[in-house]
């Protein structure tokens, strides 16, 4: 690698360690470390905008260096998220003081995506530098870890304000392959609320457990039903929609009969249709729960909260955003990924994406997450060859 290379380099290693040490967990204020990413960019001479949660707590940062003679080619938008999923006893380090051994540097969020958001800030500087003949946007979002909720927050600032068009890289860990596909994402939390008495007498309350219980059966059961419903020329694996269960919480003791019930579950459809099916079979099963539990007790209610519905990211024939990471990588291979991103959001705008970053998702998530540094310099040859097809001929 050039000398500058190594330069950026360190300095991608500076700012990842930087990222790491705020605690951006989801759900979690990220506004310190938003603030942090636009000092960088705006000494690059970027513009930005942001789009607050409603507590104004948490935020999304939307930052662009222009070109310096503007021929009508796509912009490029680097885009990343900023929360970490929570961490769990067992780590051998602290997990958000970042920690070089042996080639690999790790940290919650080193992988899941902090390394694709250090590498992109630490090349700001060259764009900035650099004769372009696009403009390059920078795109942070918080809590794509709990549904996406920011990131729809941010899209329809985008839509707002006409920037509709373009090309995506959607930085998630794919070890830089290419990936232009993946399901949907629909997370659920179901609240069942009936009367509590002694349990010895279970004929005078309604026990929102049992019923809630019930619901989780019909859950299953439809399950299967998504299964048999598997499209012939699904891409995907497993090539049907999923259904989990994520937990059921409630009651407070053994011989109390529990007023108060819920259960969280989500699904990931292959298509729209399995979507709309499972929701409406799911819902007039609830209403015929309901209706028994109303029978014993009239205030009884079952409600279903969406927390979060993130759309599927569809292949697409030619795509734009596709063959122009292949142009820079060398790879013509397309694949896709079980995990769910914010691809489709950008997509369903009318930008071309794809998603491609530095790291493994086998290594998201979990105890001593780690990134290799050898996929940091991966990401930065990358964003160098962005460069060099973003330059006045």
């Amino acid at each position: 690698m050039a000398r500058i290379d190594n330069i950026l380099f360190e300095k991608s290693i500076t700012i990842l360690k930087d990222l790491i040490s705020f605690k951006t967990i989801s759900g979690e204020n990220n506004s310190s470390l938003i603030n942090y990413c636009e000092d960088i960019l705006s000494k690059c001479g970027a513009s930005s905008f942001k789009v607050f949660d409603e507590d104004k707590k948490r935020v999304n940062l939307f930052a662009t260096i222009n070109a310096k003679k503007p021929n009508g080619v796509d912009p490029i938008i680097l885009s990343g998220h900023t929360d970490v999923v929570p961490v769990s006893k067992g780590w051998s380090t602290d997990p958000f003081v970042a920690e070089i051994k042996e080639d690999k540097l790790y940290g919650r969020g080193s992988c899941d995506m902090k390394g694709f958001l250090a590498c992109s800030l630490a090349f700001a500087e060259v764009f900035s530098k650099s004769n372009l003949n696009r403009d390059i946007h920078f795109s942070l979002t918080f809590d794509e870890e709990t549904a996406c909720v920011g990131a729809p927050l941010l899209i329809k600032e985008l839509k707002k304000r006409n920037i509709t068009n373009g090309i995506c890289i959607v930085g998630e860990p794919t070890e830089m392959k290419i990936i232009d596909s993946h399901k949907a994402c629909y997370e659920y939390t179901t609240f069942f609320e009936g009367l509590a008495g002694h349990s010895s007498k279970p004929e005078e309350g309604v026990n929102a457990a049992e019923y809630a219980s019930k619901y989780i059966n019909k859950l299953m059961s439809l399950r299967n039903d998504l299964i048999n419903r598997q499209p012939k020329d699904s891409i995907f694996s497993p090539p049907y929609s999923t259904l989990s269960i994520g937990g059921i919480f409630g009651g407070i003791a053994h011989n109390v009969i529990a007023d108060k019930c819920h259960v969280n579950w989500e699904t990931r459809p292959v298509n729209k249709e399995d979507g709309e099916f499972l929701n409406r079979e799911i819902d007039k099963y609830a209403n015929e729960l309901l209706s028994e539990m109303k029978n014993n007790y009239p205030k009884s209610s079952i409600k279903k909260k969406v927390i979060g519905e993130i759309i599927g990211f569809n292949r697409v024939n030619n795509s734009k955003a596709c063959e122009f990471v292949s142009s820079i990588t060398g790879d013509n291979e397309r694949n896709v990924v079980s995990f769910g991103t914010e691809a489709g959001l950008f997509q369903e705008i009318g930008i071309s994406t794809v998603v491609c970053g530095p790291g493994s998702i086998e290594q998201a998530h979990k105890i001593d997450e780690f990134i290799e540094l050898s996929e940091l310099k991966k990401c930065l040859t990358f964003l160098e060859g962005i460069k060099n097809k973003s330059l006045i001929n």
